[in-house]
């Protein structure tokens, strides 16, 4: 039987993440974030994370430009080690979210992680849709706006330009790289429904459904809170100016 490093790049991948996450907390903490410290940390890991395989993953189909036209079987060794970080990655966030918040406080994102972690191991034991896991990971370039954009919060800028300007890019960004990756991963599920086996169709269906419900209303989230509410403030700012 051939050896497969993922396991081994899986545990290095969660040493990695816990050595980040110890990192912020010797790091200074705004005034604003010191009554949750915990989120400020997590927050700033996960954009570690989304920096790095947001950018990776990119970098997969740029060398390799061959695993585009088969994500079943064509993959190399480069995007099979950044499945295997992911995973250690989503693992660490696990276990930090189970020791530090309550389950109804995260029960979602559990969720999420569990549904990533079954898919993604299969993928790096099976060394199988290594390619369509990659494009999952184009979400992260969203990611590292929409971390950004909570720090930035934590850290009591949202009306700073800064914050308009990555409000922008962070829904730009969610549409290209979230909905139309997810709407293009589940088109080439059902058009590969023969090539698939029913056990990886299963897990793939349950995984998308997921993925699609938790960022359609991730979006809406979004757009009431950073467009739709600004709309109706800067209403009211020009009604009471008429006044």
């Amino acid at each position: 039987m051939e050896f497969n490093p993922g396991v081994l790049i899986v545990g290095a991948s969660f040493g990695f993440f816990n050595i980040v996450n110890k990192v912020f907390d010797r790091l200074p903490v705004p005034e604003s974030a010191l009554r949750n410290t915990w989120k400020w940390k997590n927050i700033s890991t996960s954009l570690v994370h989304s920096l790095i395989t947001g950018i990776w993953a990119v970098l997969c189909f740029y060398v390799h430009p061959e695993m585009a036209e088969d994500l079943i079987y064509t993959h190399s060794g480069f995007s099979h080690t950044l499945i295997s970080v992911s995973i250690g990655y989503f693992i660490h966030d696990f276990v930090d979210m189970i020791h530090s918040q309550k389950l109804h406080q995260s029960w979602e994102l559990l969720f999420h992680h569990t549904v990533v972690i079954t898919c993604f191991g299969m993928s790096v034991l099976l060394r199988q849709y290594i390619g369509f896991a990659v494009v999952a990971l184009l979400v992260e370039i969203n990611s590292i706006f929409l971390h950004l954009r909570q720090i930035l919060l934590m850290a009591s800028l949202s009306t700073s330009t800064l914050y308009r300007l990555n409000s922008m890019l962070n829904l730009g960004t969610y549409v290209v790289f979230r909905i139309n990756t997810l709407a293009w991963m589940t088109r080439w599920l059902v058009l590969n429904r023969d090539n698939v086996p029913l056990l990886s169709y299963t897990v793939g269906s349950l995984g998308m459904a997921v993925m699609t419900a938790m960022n359609i209303v991730l979006f809406y989230r979004l757009l009431r809170s950073d467009f739709l509410k600004s709309s109706r403030e800067g209403k009211k700012d020009s009604e009471d100016k008429e006044k």
